[in-house]
């Protein structure tokens, strides 16, 4: 038997709150729980994710693993120092 006055109130509807609009209710400690992401309005969930290339780190990354176009696959066979060809 838990002890009696230990525990935090629970609310069974808690409503979650994103930009001033209630968006889901669930079970929380809290009767209102304040949020600025959620799954309606993240870029994941809602497909406008767009992936930023800063600085050509995509590229370099292909490059790196050999998952390149034909400029990768020409420049993975071409020797980077004399010492290189036996």
């Amino acid at each position: 038997m838990p002890k009696a006055d230990i525990h935090p109130t629970w609310y069974p509807d808690a409503k979650v709150i994103c930009n001033g609009q209630v968006v889901m209710t669930t079970g929380s400690t809290q009767p209102e729980i304040n949020v600025d992401v959620w799954s309606g309005n993240h870029p994941f969930y809602t497909g406008t994710q767009k992936i930023l290339d800063t600085e050509g780190r995509v590229d370099r990354f292909m490059r790196k693993y050999g998952m390149g176009g034909a400029d990768s696959a020409t420049a993975a066979k071409t020797p980077e120092s004399p010492q290189a060809n036996p």
